[in-house]
């Protein structure tokens, strides 16, 4: 027993000496997540190599959100190699157009399997519940934006993925500059979509950092899109009008009339999207970036709407909560530094954006019928 006392102290003494006889280092080692799901850093995993000259296999999460984001990707890297994904039955044009599965964010062990059995390389994570839906119910919008948000980012480093998360000009708060609002300021934000956001940015930040995930944000002003109906959002008035000119020719807006936000065409979001997740590593001075291309109040769009459809009736009803969120929000984006990094430059201005939208929407409806 002597000896195999003697035996036992000798390996231990060498497993924790250096042969070299210099001071041992201690690394930190990183666990994904929680026990039962822990998962060294330096585990071995099957997973894909991405070079340069090879095409992303790219996983986005909640289809609804991004039909025109997944038609580009499909275009730029191929039908089969984009993955739309969501908790919920998808539309036959949806189905039918490439690959679609059954994704759960709050599911990690659903999402591991997702990105190991389809290799996927590049994750783009859309799931949130946007400002006024996501105030209506806090707890859902804690577990969707947060604890969904962890899933994400816990895989996304442990498979090395490049990962895109949008964030949003409700990162920002009523202490904030409003006009402009620079990429760097202070962000007191005054809904949990805007907290989770901060959440976001600064998650994303850290395991960059920290764990060396190649993590891209970019702050979305008001999207608008022909291709989807409103969701919820503050900004969504913008989307609602042309669909109600077309419909009766009636539209209440609920901000008031000097409500000045920034806003983008859906086009130029996907352009900044894809421009910012193509752009070298060693372009990227930061990790999340401010983009703009216009900044309108709901009474400059209505006279905009009104060069298409002059006989518009609006009204205003300003819903308070809306309202609320909006006044804390910026007036105008200053994206400077996207444009001198990784070369942003938007397409659509209001008129453009505009004509584009009753063309998209209004082809056979009163646009038409005053044509």
């Amino acid at each position: 027993m002597a000896i195999v006392k003697n035996l036992s102290r000798t390996l231990s003494q060498l497993l924790q000496s250096p042969g070299c006889g210099c001071q041992t280092s201690i690394v930190p080692v990183r666990c994904i997540g929680v026990s039962p799901r822990q998962v060294n850093s330096d585990a071995s995993f099957h997973s894909v190599s991405f070079s340069e000259t090879d095409h992303p296999r790219v996983l986005i999460t909640e289809y609804k959100l991004i039909v025109p984001c997944a038609f580009l990707f499909r275009k730029r890297f191929g039908k089969n190699n984009v993955i739309l994904s969501d908790i919920r039955k998808p539309p036959d044009h949806v189905f039918y157009n490439g690959p679609f599965i059954y994704s759960d964010i709050l599911d990690y062990k659903n999402l591991r399997e997702i990105v190991v059995n389809n290799r996927i390389t590049w994750l783009f994570h859309y799931s949130a519940l946007l400002s006024a839906v996501g105030e209506a119910n806090v707890p859902l919008a804690r577990a969707v934006n947060i604890t969904g948000l962890h899933n994400i980012l816990d895989i996304a480093a442990e498979h090395s993925l490049r990962l895109f998360v949008p964030s949003t000009i409700g990162a920002f708060g009523p202490t904030s500059p409003r006009n402009p609002t620079p990429d760097l300021c202070i962000q007191r934000p005054r809904t949990i979509y805007g907290v989770s956001k901060v959440h976001a940015e600064l998650m994303g930040e850290y395991y960059h950092y920290r764990y060396g995930l190649d993590f891209r944000c970019l702050r979305y002003p008001g999207i608008i899109s022909a291709d989807s109906q409103p969701g919820g959002g503050t900004t969504d008035y913008a989307v609602q009008i042309f669909h109600d000119a077309i419909k009766n020719g009636k539209f209440q807006c609920n901000l008031r009339s000097d409500t000045r936000l920034p806003m983008m065409y859906i086009d130029d979001c996907l352009k900044a999207t894809l421009d910012v997740m193509e752009a070298p590593a060693a372009s990227l001075s930061m990790r999340t970036y401010n983009i703009s291309a216009m900044s309108f109040s709901p009474d400059e769009l209505v006279q905009e709407v009104k060069k298409h459809i002059p006989e518009l009736q609006v009204t205003y009803n300003v819903d308070a909560v809306r309202q609320a969120i909006a006044d804390s929000w910026p007036m105008n984006f200053d994206d400077s530094n996207a444009r001198r990094d990784w070369g942003w430059k938007h397409d659509f201005d209001l008129s453009e954006l505009v004509t584009t939208m009753f063309n998209i929407l209004g082809s056979d409806s009163r646009v038409a019928q005053i044509n």
